[in-house]
């Protein structure tokens, strides 16, 4: 009895075993571009500088001041096509205030010391 049983179960468990190859998926792969492997890494970068921006306490102070959720604008900046978060690079880098600016401010100012430290119009270094 026991080993009719045993026979019985093997046999269901094989037809379904063997039933269940035929459900198996298939998948597809395939060689990535150069060019998209690019424009994956460019939208990354994009993506993380828009990111850092929004996530600076004065922007985030800003939105909420707004009434914008900094968390929303956070999702949908990810969800955002490679044109619309171009434009949004560019409208945020114009808006930013010293956002760089003020490094290469001091940087030509340094250098038109040193130039005239050099020619001798000044005696600025020679004191420190």
């Amino acid at each position: 009895m026991h080993s009719i049983m045993l026979q019985n179960f093997v046999v269901r468990f094989v037809s379904l075993a063997l039933l269940s190859l035929g459900l198996a998926q298939t998948s597809g792969a395939a060689m990535i571009g150069t060019q998209q492997v690019v424009q994956s890494e460019v939208r990354d970068g994009r993506l993380t500088r828009v990111e850092t921006i929004l996530a600076r306490e004065d922007v985030v102070r800003q939105l909420v001041a707004f009434g914008v959720d900094p968390l929303a604008v956070q999702s949908r900046v990810g969800n955002m096509t490679d044109a619309e978060l171009l434009a949004l690079e560019g409208k945020l880098d114009q808006q930013i205030a010293g956002g760089g600016g003020a490094l290469v401010v001091i940087g030509v100012v340094f250098v038109v010391l040193i130039v005239l430290e050099i020619v001798g119009v000044i005696d600025v270094f020679k004191r420190v």
